[in-house]
């Protein structure tokens, strides 16, 4: 291990892509920390404490929400533009076409995503003012017209501020950065988490602690198991005479993982799992009964513990399913094979090698869906148990910060291998 990460420090390239992301990142916890002006922060905290969808978003924002941060979405009007875009791809011809036509479709779709971030951003900034209007202590003062827009202006750019730094991140392919923002995020909460689990700790509760302990340490083992999981699908090259010279004939495998997806998947849930709640504060005061009516029944039913494990399982368990489908292509797979000579022994080149390779990927995804869902639903399940309002938030929190970490690993480990080959 260790020497391993020498070698990366060694690497002059990666070591200055590591410190050039690091260096982002702690851009990024700076803007954090910068508040809008006028908010009473423990009014704030208060009410997301007592609020189960705003303390999930607090997370998912990477915890600039408490602070009423210039940043307090975070990347979210981002992802939930890329969820869209991603949808219409599959359902609209023109932009199926361009996902199609590789660097130059995507770099098409990546500005579309951006341009559908802003108007998103400000919807949620806007929608965000209103709920937290709704309290019964006052977190927000002097709300007039003018200074609600001051506000969903200054959130929104701080929006597209980091939607610019976590595509500066993945540019320097050492990881995800639309991930690593919300793994910094988590990671920087955590000594201050720990700090009140600490003070507040009480020892008539030592049973309550060794089962949050117990459900982290399946969810690490769970989320390292399926990442690293895969299935080998053997291979076998054709010989082939160039001339005099017998070439090909060699025997390889093509590695099929259980969990494609990585942590897209628990992102996109968050992400689709705060938007109606959003939506609905826009109606809560609607002049119309049944629509007012609606917005208010929309609240209570993602408030409900049972209804939000049920639908956060049935999203996490779509969605692995939804990306790996983006992100592999059985058909591509298949033609490179047999333009390459290549086949799965037993099993003919062609439209009988797409079939079974679509076959094996999903009975591998159901494995993998089952199991990712089980995982972000298990800390929600203990904290119902046990009743501990912070359990759910740290479940969550635990699942991306792993899954994160593994992602980005593998990135720098292929960069190295990479350079190693170019120096050879």
């Amino acid at each position: 291990m260790w020497e391993k990460v020498l070698a990366v420090w060694k690497t002059k390239d990666i070591r200055n892509n590591i410190l050039f992301v690091v260096g982002l990142l702690v851009i990024f916890r700076l803007v954090a920390h910068i508040p809008v002006p006028g908010v009473n922060v423990a009014n704030l905290r208060n009410y997301l404490q007592g609020n189960q969808v705003l303390g999930l978003l607090n997370i998912f924002s990477g915890g600039t929400m408490q602070n009423f941060s210039i940043v307090m979405l975070g990347v979210g009007p981002y992802i939930t533009a890329s969820i869209i875009f991603q949808l219409l791809a599959m359902v609209v011809p023109s932009f199926e076409e361009l996902s199609k036509e590789g660097e130059q479709g995507q770099q098409k779709l990546n500005i579309y995503t951006r341009w559908l971030t802003v108007p998103l951003a400000f919807l949620q900034s806007y929608g965000m003012i209103r709920l937290l209007g709704q309290s019964s202590a006052p977190i927000l003062s002097n709300l007039t017209p003018l200074r609600v827009v001051d506000i969903m202006f200054t959130i929104t750019a701080g929006t597209i501020f980091l939607m610019w730094i976590g595509e500066l991140i993945t540019e320097k392919k050492v990881g995800n950065g639309v991930s690593l923002l919300i793994f910094a995020g988590i990671v920087a909460s955590l000594p201050s988490g720990l700090n009140t689990l600490l003070i507040n700790y009480d020892p008539s509760q030592f049973y309550t602690y060794a089962a949050f302990l117990v459900a982290a340490l399946l969810t690490v083992v769970g989320v390292v198991f399926i990442t690293e999981g895969q299935r080998n699908i053997p291979v076998s090259y054709a010989k082939q005479m160039h001339g005099n010279r017998l070439s090909g004939g060699a025997s390889t495998y093509l590695p099929l993982r259980v969990n494609m997806a990585g942590v897209i998947p628990i992102i996109f849930a968050i992400s689709l799992l705060l938007f109606p709640s959003m939506i609905a504060q826009f109606f809560v005061h609607a002049n119309v009964v049944w629509l007012r009516n609606a917005a208010l029944g929309t609240i209570q039913l993602f408030q409900g513990k049972t209804f939000y494990d049920v639908l956060y399982f049935i999203l996490v368990f779509g969605f692995t399913y939804f990306y790996t489908a983006i992100i592999f292509h059985p058909k591509d797979v298949a033609e490179n094979l047999q333009k390459q000579g290549g086949f799965v022994p037993g099993i003919r080149p062609g439209k009988e090698t797409e079939k079974y390779l679509n076959q094996t990927m999903n009975r591998i995804n159901l494995v993998g869906a089952i199991f990712l869902g089980a995982i972000a639903i298990l800390p929600l399940l203990v904290q119902s148990a046990i009743g501990s309002a912070n359990f759910r938030i740290g479940g969550t929190s635990i699942l991306i910060v792993v899954a994160v970490a593994i992602e980005t690993a593998k990135q720098i480990e292929s960069q190295l291998t990479m350079h190693e080959y170019d120096i050879v």
